[in-house]
């Protein structure tokens, strides 16, 4: 897992916005979307929203997706598999770039056809503990014309990324604005924030 550790630390070093294939193997990768795909199926995901606690807002005019969290309190043997890779991902980052990352959050997300998320950066305006946004992706066999690209906002232009299974995308949550291009079939992803 180191290459795929440095690999990732490297693209974003030098483009802000980290990317690396197969940080979620196949075996893990599959066992989350079926978690996922029943949990989805069981009405046991909530509506995504805007803002934090008491103030959070859902439109669906502005974020379209359905999540639900991940705890280890589940027991889950691949929820716990998933939270070990980033037990080990945070201890590497930490320990060769001195982030000082204590926390995360994971959420399970699906954006079914027709939805999308417009763009906004993932730091809350009252909260500034989330230092940088993870996505994995568990979409098999997808291709160009299902849509669904995370869609990062540079100053030099935009950078559209397609969301395959098991790649990792990371950057920091207060730097760059993104969003989520409408989806054409079920598109699922593991969403989340490393914090200090």
């Amino acid at each position: 897992m180191e290459t795929i550790f440095n690999t990732l630390i490297d693209r974003f070093i030098n483009d802000r916005v980290g990317i690396a294939e197969h940080f979620l193997n196949e075996s893990l990768a599959g066992h989350l979307r079926e978690n996922l795909t029943a949990l989805f199926a069981q009405n046991k995901m909530q509506l995504g929203g805007t803002g934090k606690n008491a103030i959070v807002d859902r439109n669906n005019l502005v974020r379209g997706d359905s999540i639900h969290w991940l705890d280890r309190a589940h027991n889950d043997v691949h929820e716990n598999g998933f939270f070990d890779l980033m037990d080990r991902f945070v201890k590497y980052l930490n320990e060769n770039c001195y982030t000082g990352i204590n926390n995360y959050e994971f959420h399970y997300t699906l954006y079914a056809p027709g939805t999308f998320y417009k763009k906004h950066i993932d730091r809350f305006q009252n909260n500034d503990s989330r230092k940088f946004s993870m996505i994995m992706y568990l979409n098999t066999d997808w291709i160009s014309e299902d849509g669904g690209e995370l869609c990062i906002h540079h100053e030099t232009g935009l950078q559209k990324i397609s969301p395959v299974n098991g790649k990792v995308v990371f950057f920091k949550s207060n730097e760059l604005e993104h969003e989520v291009l409408m989806t054409h079939k079920n598109r699922m992803s593991i969403t989340g924030w490393l914090k200090g």
